[in-house]
């Protein structure tokens, strides 16, 4: 009798566990992230994967590294096969310091191997310091539809605090040579920033607004670990002043035409960046390049990778073992929900409910517990049919989001 009971109480707990592995009908869109990790001056702010150029370009070889990403990318091939790929995003350090040829011969290796949606959005990100005419053309002619430019700010003087390399006026000149090479231009804009004032923060938005780009990127400065700023913070806004800068520039934005689509984004009519809204709706991409993160999924299982992050190691990896490999798992169903939100409630407009199933691969009901709670704390909208922050809800995400961790 208690073999019996037992053998029923390990089968209804291998039910209980198989009930919750991913089971996904249909395998989100894939995208394709490219890091490129150099930079000609770390900023006292950065936390990503960046390495400064050294004198005379040391450690830099453009086309040892391409060839390693090609590398790279087939690796990837038999894990995505068949599948299209719908959006391109090639992110830095500064991808801008690549030369026209050598991103040419790059994005002409990609085409040759993965299926490309005609439509394909393909994205640089740009130091307005790297910025030259004959550079963009070359990018555009390699086929970059879409450029992200670090603008930051138009002030000399916040500039000279950020560590930038580039001036107010250079940042104007890179904006104009953008907009005459590439069909979507987006600027990068923090606020925040040290010592900034009301009035200054309102000129470095208006400033932005006068180029009329489609799309613009508006994030509070963070103090990151391991960075510079971590370790000696610099004099900062205070809180009341934040909000209020945010409140202020948000209206500007509102009122030009601008709609915020997510946390930090903000967007003209049907010009939402289609690559950063993959990952907002957990959909798949590979990721290839020094310290890039990928995320692949299956119909059983959703994976992640890792690939080594100094870009002379990660050259050396792909050269002798074919691969940069760190990390590779498959991520635990227990994680999923917490991955889920972690992204899809940075969109203002939410998800539908029957996503989380999509990308998931879960009922929806292992979330209905922290569903009711987030609901109960004003965080969450109501909408059985979405799942979707509140104004409060954005305004805490972190409070929001951790209800699910």
């Amino acid at each position: 009798m208690n073999s019996l009971l037992n053998s029923k109480s390990v089968l209804n707990t291998l039910n209980s566990v198989l009930a919750t592995q991913p089971k996904l009908t249909a395998l989100p869109p894939l995208s394709l992230y490219i890091h490129f990790p150099w930079c000609e001056k770390k900023c006292p702010y950065c936390d990503f994967n960046s390495h400064q150029i050294k004198d005379g370009k040391q450690g830099f070889d453009e086309a040892r590294y391409i060839k390693a990403l090609i590398t790279d990318l087939e690796t990837e091939l038999p894990r995505i096969w068949g599948r299209q790929v719908h959006s391109i995003f090639i992110g830095g350090g500064t991808p801008s310091l690549l030369s026209a040829h050598g991103m040419n011969e790059l994005l002409s290796a990609v085409r040759a191997r993965v299926n490309l949606e005609p439509d394909c959005e393909i994205t640089m990100e740009a130091n307005p310091g790297s910025v030259e005419t004959d550079k963009f053309a070359g990018f555009a002619k390699a086929g970059i539809n879409r450029v992200s430019l670090g603008i930051q700010s138009f002030q000399d003087a916040q500039l000279k605090a950020l560590g930038r390399i580039h001036s107010g006026e250079e940042a104007k000149r890179a904006i104009a040579i953008a907009l005459q090479h590439f069909k979507s231009v987006n600027l990068d804009l923090m606020f925040g920033l040290p010592n900034q004032s009301l009035e200054a923060a309102k000129s470095d938005i208006e400033t932005a607004l006068s180029f009329k780009t489609p799309h613009l990127s508006f994030y509070n400065l963070t103090l990151e670990p391991n960075t510079y700023f971590a370790n000696f913070p610099p004099k900062l806004p205070s809180e009341n002043e934040i909000d209020a800068i945010f409140e202020q520039n948000l209206n500007l934005l509102e009122a030009a035409g601008y709609r915020r689509y997510e946390v930090s984004a903000y967007a003209k009519k049907d010009q939402e960046c289609k690559h950063n809204l993959n990952y907002w709706r957990f959909g798949d991409y590979i990721g290839i390049g020094a310290g890039a993160h990928g995320k692949i999924s299956f119909p059983d299982k959703i994976t992640r990778q890792v690939r080594e992050r100094h870009p002379e190691t990660y050259m050396q990896a792909m050269e002798t073992k074919g691969n940069a490999l760190i990390e590779a798992k498959e991520i635990p169903a227990k994680d999923l929900p917490f991955e889920f939100m972690l992204n899809t409630l940075r969109l203002t407009d939410g998800v539908d409910t029957v996503t989380f199933g999509e990308r998931t691969g879960l009922p929806l009901n292992v979330v209905s517990k922290g569903l009711d709670e987030a609901s109960k704390k004003g965080l969450l909208d109501s909408n059985p049919n979405k799942l979707k922050a509140t104004e409060q809800g954005l305004r805490y995400l972190n409070n929001l989001q951790e209800i699910f961790l």
